[in-house]
C-alpha cells in the first residue's frame, strides 16, 4: 500500500461520520464507496434516514473537535485506515475500525504481534506460565497484545513491557479498566502502546469486550489462549482469529480445572498445541515475511472534489453481535476513577483469593504468594487453615494443588 494522508479536515470529517448514530465499519464503508468521502456521506445522511423513515443524529462537528483535541492533550493521535501508521494485519480484518486511537509509541504497531488471552480468574500456573510466554515472544522480536484485563492479560502485559506489548481496550482510550491496573497502563505506554476504537470518555459495557476482542486477534498474526472456560471471552477472542485467517493455538490443561476446559476444547477442534513459546515462533515465523495483506486497500487516486479517497467496494460486515453468554466472562462494571485504592486480602476474602490460584496443576509457594500480591506469612496462615479443611494438599517440594473446585 502506498498510504493515504488525511488533511485536517478529512480526519475530522472521518470522525463524524463514524461517530454519527448507527455507524459502523460496514456503513462507514458503504458511506464512502456510494458518495465518495466522508464530508459528502456527511450532508446526505439526513435524507437516506428520512427515505429510512426515521432520524439519525450526526455527529457535530464541535464535538468531534473536542475528541480531537482531547486525545492530542493527552499524546495520543488517530491513525486512519489506509494510512502509513496503521496496523496491517489490523486493515486485512473485515470490520477494521477506520479510525485508531493510539496512545503511546505507534510505531510499536508495525511489528508482528501475538495476542496472549486467557481467564481472568486464572490460577498461579496460568500466570507464570504466560509471563515466560511472554518474555520468550518478546525476546524473539513479537509483541504481545492483549486486552488489559486482570489474570492473564495482567501477566502477559507486565512480562513484555521491556520488549513491547499492545493493549486494546473496549472502552475509551481514557478509560482503563479494571483500575488496578492503571500504573500497568503507565507502564505500557513507555515502551508499547495502548490502542482503542472507542469514543473518547466511553465506558465500556458488557457487548463492547467482544468488540475489543476481534481488534486483539486482528492485530496478531497468532492467537494464544493459555486458561479458558468453555464459556469464555477467550474463545470469542479465538473465533475470531479464526475467522480473519490467523492461526489459534491453546495451552493444554488438566481435565480436572474448568479453567482449561475452552483450551482443552481448542485442541480438540484443531487449535495448534502450545506447551512452550517455541511452537508459536516456529509456526509464526515463515508468516512474518508475508503478513496478511489489507483487504480494505484506499486508492489515491481518483479523488472527489474535496480531496477524499475513494474506497474499492468490499462487502463488510458490521462487528457481530455478542453472543449470549458474554457477560458471563466480561466484567462491565462503571469504570472507577484514577485514584485506586487496593485493599489487602484478609480472612475469607484471602482463602477465596489463595483457591482460586490453586487448581490441579502443583504450584510452588513462593509462586502463590507473589500471585497473590499478599505477605508471604498471610498466605502461609491461609494454607495451613486450607490444609486443615480439606481444601488443599501439598507435595514434595513444596508445591500445592487444590483438592476440589
Amino acid at each position: 500500500m502506498a498510504g493515504i494522508v488525511l488533511s485536517d479536515r478529512q480526519r475530522l470529517d472521518w470522525l463524524r461520520l463514524i461517530r454519527s448514530e448507527s455507524i459502523g465499519p460496514r456503513s462507514f464503508r458503504s458511506l464512502m464507496n456510494r458518495f465518495g468521502g466522508a464530508a459528502a456521506a456527511l450532508d446526505a445522511l439526513p435524507d437516506l434516514a428520512r427515505q429510512a423513515g426515521r432520524t439519525i443524529r450526526i455527529c457535530p462537528a464541535g464535538e468531534a473537535e473536542r475528541e480531537l483535541g482531547g486525545l492530542s492533550r493527552q499524546g495520543g493521535r488517530f491513525i486512519a485506515l489506509g494510512e502509513a501508521g496503521y496496523p496491517v494485519p489490523l486493515q486485512a480484518i473485515d470490520s477494521a475500525p477506520p479510525l485508531l486511537a493510539v496512545l503511546g509509541r505507534a510505531e510499536v504497531l508495525q511489528r508482528s504481534g501475538v495476542a496472549l488471552v486467557g481467564s481472568r480468574n486464572a490460577s498461579a500456573a496460568g500466570m507464570k506460565f504466560t509471563a515466560r510466554l511472554a518474555r520468550e515472544l518478546g525476546e524473539a522480536d513479537f509483541n504481545v497484545v492483549s486486552g488489559l484485563a486482570r489474570g492473564i492479560d495482567t501477566a502477559a502485559h507486565e512480562a513484555s513491557l521491556e520488549t513491547g506489548t499492545v493493549a486494546v481496550l473496549a472502552g475509551g482510550i481514557d478509560q482503563i479498566y479494571p483500575p488496578q491496573n492503571i500504573p500497568l497502563a503507565r507502564r505500557i505506554l513507555e515502551r508499547g502502546a495502548i490502542v482503542s476504537e472507542m469514543p473518547l470518555g466511553w465506558v465500556a459495557r458488557a457487548r463492547d469486550f467482544p468488540r475489543r476482542n476481534r481488534l486483539v486477534s486482528g492485530l496478531s498474526l497468532g492467537t494464544v489462549v493459555v486458561e479458558a472456560a468453555r464459556r469464555s471471552g477467550s474463545l470469542i477472542t479465538a473465533r475470531f482469529a479464526n475467522e480473519q485467517g490467523r492461526l489459534v493455538f491453546a495451552v493444554p490443561g488438566s481435565p480436572l480445572d474448568p479453567r482449561a476446559e475452552g483450551g482443552n476444547h481448542l485442541i480438540r477442534e484443531g487449535a495448534m498445541l502450545c506447551a512452550e513459546a517455541a511452537h508459536v515462533i516456529e509456526a509464526l515465523q515463515p508468516l512474518r515475511q508475508r503478513e496478511p495483506g489489507a483487504q480494505m486497500l484506499l486508492r489515491e487516486q481518483p479523488r472527489d472534489p474535496a480531496g477524499e479517497a475513494m474506497w474499492d467496494e468490499l462487502d463488510l460486515p458490521e462487528v457481530l453481535p455478542a453472543p449470549d453468554f458474554t457477560g458471563q466472562d466480561e466484567d462491565a462494571a462503571p469504570l472507577a476513577p484514577a485514584s485506586v485504592v487496593v485493599e489487602t486480602a484478609d480472612g475469607l476474602q484471602l482463602k477465596r483469593v489463595v483457591l482460586d490460584l490453586l487448581g490441579a496443576t502443583p504450584v510452588a509457594l513462593d509462586d502463590l504468594v507473589r500471585a497473590s500480591g499478599q505477605g508471604a506469612g498471610a498466605v502461609n496462615r491461609t494454607l495451613v487453615e486450607l490444609e486443615l479443611d480439606g481444601e488443599i494438599a501439598r507435595h514434595p517440594g513444596g508445591l500445592l494443588t487444590r483438592l476440589r473446585r
